[in-house]
């Protein structure tokens, strides 16, 4: 890179002010935060990697140095955004993975939920099947409680949290009662998408990676393990929040 490309002392100085700027917006949205998906911390993060990456580029390009920040590739998980500038409608898709690490809780649970209502497993007769079945188990956990509950409560269920992620899609026009009720998952448009909140044990190893390299290594926190990882192959299931 020549001299005359490269950008100026001042340039270099007035990019680091804006990373001591962004990351006071974020503190100040973090101390603020309405709820574990709040869109104000979410913004306030992306403008963080964003002003974090000007600088490390301004930084390298004139004096030939690194930051240890590592930028989140947003772009690397989702095309750019093709939807409506004012959508009037909005679809909220949300994948969670759980493991059955304790079937015998998850039958005892579901057999105490039977007991204190005999209809909650589907009718009478069948309570002695749901302390047998884990298939039926399962049934009457999510037939009970609500999906953020059981997500609440998970262990105390016998499950085990896996992967999971949630995308805010827009739309036009809400679809009309029943449209897409034979096909809940098919209209996923990674195009559509406004926002994502990703949750895998994954970004963890790699931030224990990036702590067992040098000075030159990369590693920054994501913002609740989010802000554009990919999360489990495959679409995601739309639990109706």
């Amino acid at each position: 890179m020549s001299d005359a490309a490269q950008p100026t002392a001042a340039e270099v100085r007035a990019a680091a002010e804006a990373v001591k700027a962004a990351l006071d917006r974020h503190l100040d949205a973090v101390e603020a935060r309405t709820g574990e998906d709040d869109p104000a911390v979410y913004s306030a993060f992306n403008a963080l990697a964003a002003a974090a990456e000007a600088y490390d580029e301004r930084l390298y390009d004139r004096y030939d140095e690194v930051t240890p920040f590592e930028i989140p590739a947003a772009d690397d998980s989702l095309p750019p955004y093709a939807g409506p500038d004012d959508p009037h409608a909005l679809t909220v898709l949300i994948r969670r993975d759980y493991a059955v690490a304790q079937p015998q809780r998850l039958l005892a649970q579901a057999q105490r939920i039977v007991d204190l209502d005999p209809e909650a497993d589907g009718g009478p007769g069948a309570g002695a099947v749901v302390g047998n079945s884990v298939h039926a188990a399962l049934g009457v956990l999510f037939g009970e409680y609500e999906p953020d509950e059981v997500a609440s409560r998970h262990k105390e269920f016998g499950l085990e949290e896996g992967d999971s992620t949630l995308w805010v899609s827009a739309a036009d026009d809400l679809p009309e009662p029943g449209e897409w009720l034979s096909t809940p998952f098919d209209q996923a448009d990674p195009q559509q998408i406004v926002c994502r909140f990703d949750v895998s044990s994954v970004f963890d190893d790699e931030l224990l990676d990036d702590g067992d390299d040098d000075d030159e290594g990369d590693g920054v926190d994501d913002e609740d393990d989010v802000a554009g990882e990919a999360a489990a192959d495959g679409d995601p299931e739309d639990e109706r929040v």
